[in-house]
């Protein structure tokens, strides 16, 4: 088949997608990445072919305006009130997008479209144009309905099913939120009738339901058994690094120099104070008479005149570094909670905003983690209290250990690719 998967957003929202592209091209297919042009070179050296698609959103994303806005998303309101003030200024950036995302479907002329979460709304249409099988995917639980359980982002209140419904509810409205371009572009561009309101993101305009992946091990999150047959949970999508990659020798040599350190980073997530984040890991790794490995990022920490016992990391991958540390402390991001966990890794995730305060809950209901500390309630005495419980409790150790052989024995893009190829027939 001749496969297009679509996909936007920052590194933790390709990255998956490629590991995806990686199994299906040897599995035999054809597969190109459409996604921000930043990612081109990531796509291509990995052996995949790149479909165009601007950088605006991106960019908008990593401004300092996006950066505030996003910060305020970490409950409910906070995340609708995100939701209305970016609106005006998405909207050219979501009718730029779209075209970008024709133009390459034309070029590509797949056989089957795949589309992350992000811009589920944007390219449906597309497929109905080309008259082909559409997939979408998701690395957490927030569209598909169940009385058993609130959308993501929503408060687990435990009042009902009602209740839980009603979130999803509430979880699809914020998506059609955005949905005026994409019916403008369905219309004016694509030639094509409406699609019927009542039929929702879940369904493709002829009724039928559009199959959704989620890439997230039911072993971290079990699928709700009132979840119908077109939803999936079928393991995560692992980037293994290549075997030729080797780390610095400094990097070596600190980790042979003593005890197992502890890993921070919050990737392209440190906020508009990376300076601040930088101060509270080092008092905290002090205060627990830790080593440690600060991972600077994208836009990440920044550290100056580090002692011995602490080491600054530009960049390794998380698949060969995460077995060698003692716990990871992070923001919860779904890629980076998965390469923890997949490691055995005690983990404390220190959540900005979205989905990260679900997977920081996730990992203490496991027992493989502290209590989530939020970044705005962030301080060194409470992160040092964090490093103390991750590092002393042996049982939650054990739980660690014992759920990343379990996760490591699951195959997520071959239970993926298994998916793809029967629901496109």
């Amino acid at each position: 088949m001749n496969i297009l998967i679509v996909t936007l957003g920052s590194r933790g929202d390709v990255q998956p997608y490629v590991a995806l592209g990686k199994g299906l091209k040897e599995a035999g297919h054809q597969v190109t990445v459409c996604t921000s042009a930043v990612f081109q070179s990531f796509i291509t050296n990995h052996g995949l072919n790149y479909g165009y698609m601007n950088n605006e959103l991106i960019q908008l994303i990593d401004s300092d305006a996006g950066r505030e806005a996003l910060e305020n998303t970490n409950n409910l309101w906070g995340t609708i009130r995100t939701t209305i003030k970016l609106f005006q200024r998405v909207k050219p950036i979501f009718r730029q997008t779209l075209h970008d995302i024709w133009q390459t479907a034309q070029a590509v002329n797949p056989d089957v479209i795949i589309l992350a979460s992000k811009a589920a709304v944007l390219a449906e249409s597309i497929a109905d144009k080309l008259e082909i099988p559409l997939l979408m995917s998701m690395p957490f639980p927030q569209f598909m309905p169940s009385a058993q359980i609130p959308s993501l982002g929503f408060p687990d209140l435990k009042i009902g099913a009602w209740y839980n419904r009603l979130t999803y509810r509430f979880a699809h409205g914020m998506v059609e939120l955005y949905s005026s371009i994409p019916k403008e572009f369905r219309h004016q561009v694509l030639e094509l009738p409406p699609k019927p309101q009542h039929l929702g993101i879940l369904h493709r305009a002829d009724g039928s339901p559009i199959p959704l992946l989620h890439c997230y091990s039911e072993q971290v999150v079990p699928s709700p058994t009132d979840w119908p047959d077109s939803a999936y949970v079928n393991g995560y999508w692992f980037l293994n690094q290549p075997d030729e990659w080797q780390p610095s020798a400094e990097l070596s040599q600190f980790l042979a120099a003593g005890e197992a350190p502890i890993y921070i980073g919050f990737g392209s997530m440190a906020g508009r104070n990376p300076q601040r984040l930088a101060k509270i890991a080092i008092a905290s790794l002090k205060a627990t008479n830790q080593r440690g490995i600060l991972a600077t990022g994208w836009g990440g920490l920044q550290v100056s005149h580090l002692p011995e016992t602490i080491f600054k990391l530009d960049q390794a991958p998380h698949d060969w570094l995460f077995p060698q540390v003692s716990a990871v402390v992070h923001h919860g991001g779904a890629g980076t909670t998965a390469a923890g966990l997949r490691a055995g890794c005690p983990t404390i995730i220190c959540p900005f905003f979205g989905d990260q305060p679900f997977w920081g809950k996730r990992v203490q209901a496991l027992g493989v983690g502290s209590k989530p500390i939020p970044q705005k309630q962030l301080t060194a005495q409470k992160l040092a209290q964090a490093i103390r419980e991750v590092t002393s409790n042996s049982s939650l150790r054990q739980q660690a250990e014992k759920l990343g052989e379990k996760i490591r024995a699951e195959d997520g893009v071959r239970n993926a690719i298994a998916i793809i190829e029967t629901v496109s027939k």
